[in-house]
């Protein structure tokens, strides 16, 4: 027969023991809790939560402790751009020079009418593993394979895979450099906001050869280089590269260029960030 007694004492040893338990985790907790550092936090709430490592640390919340300690400059966070180094500017007392809006330009027009496969490939969607394979599938050695390592790691959802290479929707385009670090081939850099002309090509191969794996390369034929008033372009290790900071944007050398290979381009501002 079930003694009612001893169940409620039962009962009332569990309770008690359950309450000393949390008396104690309550004191403790009291005593022993780890200060929050209030500075750490007002910084850390100024940065976007991109968590994209941009700024050289693994993501906002360790880029905000460097900050408060006076480790790293405030002004490295590159998606919260003029917003969030004024915020900074604020908790810290100082005036914080925002970084500069760049934006990532996949430096390739190799595209399925341009350029054809050397060998099919069937291994995973990856152009770092299909890289491994004597270079890629694509005749061009040098340009974009289209096989989406640098959407997988785009926080912003900012490039797609269309016509055989990547494309950049530059109005999305956070500027972390993620998709630039990630690329096995390089044909991704960040370029500054204001950039009026760029090179759609990575090729370093001579003219001719170059020429024969895809049909928008740069051939070095040096006729950007001539074109251009202000000594912007030069052809190095067969391919034009340009200095922006003597580019005045006039496009006189996208106007010579017999392949095609020197775009005028327009980057839209970048979304405002939250």
């Amino acid at each position: 027969m079930i003694n009612v007694m001893d169940i409620l004492i039962s009962l009332g040893v569990v309770a008690g023991a359950a309450l000393i338990l949390g008396i104690l985790l309550a004191l403790i907790s009291h005593f022993f809790a780890v200060e929050e550092d209030q500075k750490v936090k007002a910084v850390r709430a100024c940065l976007p939560g991109v968590n994209c490592g941009a700024c050289g640390y693994k993501g906002c919340d360790d880029y905000a402790v460097a900050v408060a300690e006076g480790a790293a400059k405030p002004n490295l966070c590159v998606p919260g751009a003029e917003a969030t180094a004024k915020e900074l500017g604020d908790v810290l007392g100082i005036e914080v020079e925002p970084p500069k809006d760049v934006v990532a330009y996949v430096h390739c027009n190799g595209n399925c009418e341009a350029t054809s496969k050397k060998a099919s490939y069937g291994g995973i969607s990856s152009c770092k593993a299909a890289s491994m394979l004597y270079g890629g599938p694509d005749a061009c050695r040098f340009g974009c394979m289209g096989l989406g390592d640098c959407a997988a790691v785009c926080p912003a959802d900012a490039i797609c895979m269309k016509d055989g290479i990547a494309h950049v929707d530059t109005s999305k385009c956070l500027g972390c450099g993620l998709c630039a670090d990630t690329c096995p081939k390089h044909v991704i850099s960040m370029l500054p906001q204001e950039t009026a002309v760029a090179v759609m090509c990575h090729n370093q191969d001579k003219g001719a050869d170059a020429r024969k794996a895809c049909k928008n390369a740069c051939i070095a034929c040096k006729k950007c280089e001539k074109a251009c008033p202000h000594g912007a372009i030069t052809v190095m290790n067969n391919l034009a590269q340009i200095d922006y900071d003597k580019c005045t944007g006039c496009g006189a050398c996208a106007e010579g260029c017999p392949t095609g290979c020197l775009k005028k381009v327009f980057f839209p501002d970048l979304p405002e960030k939250s």
